[in-house]
């Protein structure tokens, strides 16, 4: 089979799925396309402008804004207006409101379309919350990536250690709950597992182990997959 795949990895934050998904890409060779950064842009524009957090409001900005995600060697960047956010996009302000933003129908309705145009011809690896139920359902390849909550917990404390030094784990444990259910719960495109995903539980899983679990999956998947093109 000589077409490029679509892979989709789902899952909340501090399962992994962001650090995987872009080792993933790399061992494929395929772009790796983080769409949270999207829905954080997005956010920090509305942050920084005073914009009300309605769905109106939102849509009107997106009209108004340019959110450009850029392949460099050095990974994805985020950039804003032409201004790079890679970083300031990870910061709490912005963290603490991106769940609402993200729960718009109007904002996921030209979320989705965009993301949709990005990965179309394939030789992706898209990670998000609702990538194989929403905006790839009929992607080659579903992961859904899970983890216990003080694991995941641990590793979000570890990832703000130079924004946020003094946070503890308590207190992200409260926030990533939080988070969870909001994003579940949410009307529209919630967080949830496709039917025919893997799942992945990376508790006690290194990076290494879940990018390889995920490229055997793959390759069984391609078996299949040119098996049903041979025979068609």
């Amino acid at each position: 089979m000589s077409r490029k795949l679509i892979i989709a990895i789902d899952g909340p934050a501090g399962s992994g799925k962001t650090t995987t998904a872009r080792l993933l890409a790399e061992r494929l060779g395929y772009t790796y396309i983080d769409t949270g950064a999207m829905y954080r842009a997005l956010t920090l524009a509305a942050l920084e402008q005073g914009i009300p957090l309605t769905d109106d409001a939102l849509a009107d900005l997106l009209d108004r804004i340019s959110i450009e995600l850029r392949h460099t060697p050095s990974g994805q960047r985020t950039f804003l207006n032409g201004r790079d956010v890679s970083e300031r996009i990870r910061e709490p302000d912005v963290t603490a409101h991106v769940s609402m933003v993200s729960s718009f129908p109007s904002v996921r309705r030209v979320m989705v379309r965009v993301q949709q145009q990005l990965g179309r011809h394939g030789g992706v690896v898209m990670d998000g919350r609702d990538i194989g139920t929403a905006v790839f359902p009929d992607a080659d390849i579903k992961v859904f990536m899970t983890a216990d909550l003080d694991t995941r917990a641990r590793r979000r404390q570890a990832e703000l250690h130079q924004s946020n030094p003094t946070i503890t784990a308590e207190e992200i444990k409260r926030q990533l709950d939080q988070r969870d259910r909001f994003d579940s719960t949410r009307e529209h495109n919630p967080l949830r597992k496709a039917s025919d995903a893997l799942v992945i539980d990376t508790t006690n899983l290194t990076v290494e182990e879940q990018v390889e679990c995920i490229l055997d999956y793959v390759r069984q998947r391609t078996a299949v997959l040119n098996s049903s093109s041979l025979e068609q």
